[in-house]
């Protein structure tokens, strides 16, 4: 019985043999399936591809770029290390930007920059929302001899919303963690929002949830025409990351950034 059996199976056409999967490639490093597919979506939206050779845009060469951004080794292989990163929450502006995306330093010509609040979260009360919009533009304006006005109606230069999942430009929000925000460097139309995805849990302290402070501070850098740093300490480095909120502020590295772009703010003289 057993023998007819086998013999029946080792007649069968190859065609209807299951097929056998495929060995990941050694950039992987060891990782299942579903995590190797995780990692090169985010290669993909985080390290998007150019018009340079097609080598140059290969996941390998990709994941390298990843690593030489944030100091690691350039072993072209997913380490734990990587894989650490890449499940951390951050903010959705690719690390590494083509003209494209952004034009080679884009910057405001006004000295006075208009926002507006849009929509809120229900996490926190509006007035706590419009009170640390205004801190962190402070942050930013304490630095560079820019002034932001808030407007209630009319149209205004950034625009500030809260919202979730697809909601009309072409990056949508994927819920709790993962992506928290996204701004667009200054321009028309869209150039200078910011989104924040309604999806997370908003708060002003450092102790629960996703602070606010931290990360519109983070993303109105991008609104004045910051990309990313790789400096950990910068308000500008792409992953969240928490800490005391009494110590938050620019680092040097921000702070020479942001004045490369707008020059210094003129120091205040007294009589």
């Amino acid at each position: 019985m057993w023998l007819q059996v086998l013999g029946v199976l080792c007649l069968l056409p190859n065609s209807l043999a299951l097929p056998l999967p495929l060995p990941l490639p050694l950039e992987a490093g060891g990782l299942s399936e579903q995590e190797w597919k995780q990692a090169q979506n985010y290669l993909k939206r985080f390290y998007p591809y150019s018009f340079r050779a097609k080598d140059e845009n290969s996941l390998k060469s990709k994941l390298k770029e990843m690593q030489k951004f944030f100091g690691l080794p350039t072993t072209g292989i997913l380490s734990s290390r990587v894989k650490e990163i890449m499940q951390k929450p951050r903010c959705g502006v690719p690390d590494v930007l083509n003209f494209s995306i952004s034009p080679s330093k884009a910057k405001w010509t006004s000295d006075i920059i208009t926002y507006r609040i849009a929509s809120y979260t229900v996490d926190l009360p509006e007035s706590t929302v419009d009170e640390l919009v205004e801190k962190a533009l402070d942050i930013w304006s304490e630095k560079i001899p820019i002034e932001f006005q808030r407007v209630f109606f009319e149209d205004a230069d950034i625009v500030i919303r809260f919202t979730r999942g697809v909601h009309g430009d072409a990056y949508p929000f994927d819920g709790p963690g993962n992506t928290l925000a996204h701004a667009f460097f200054p321009g028309e139309g869209l150039g200078g929002d910011v989104h924040f995805d309604a999806d997370e849990y908003w708060t002003n302290d450092s102790s629960t949830g996703t602070n606010f402070l931290f990360v519109a501070t983070h993303e109105l850098g991008h609104s004045l025409g910051l990309s990313h740093s790789s400096d950990p300490n910068a308000v500008m480095y792409p992953t969240y990351k928490e800490g005391d909120m009494k110590d938050f502020g620019l680092s040097k590295d921000d702070i020479e950034s942001i004045q490369k772009l707008y020059g210094k703010r003129p120091e205040l003289k007294y009589p």
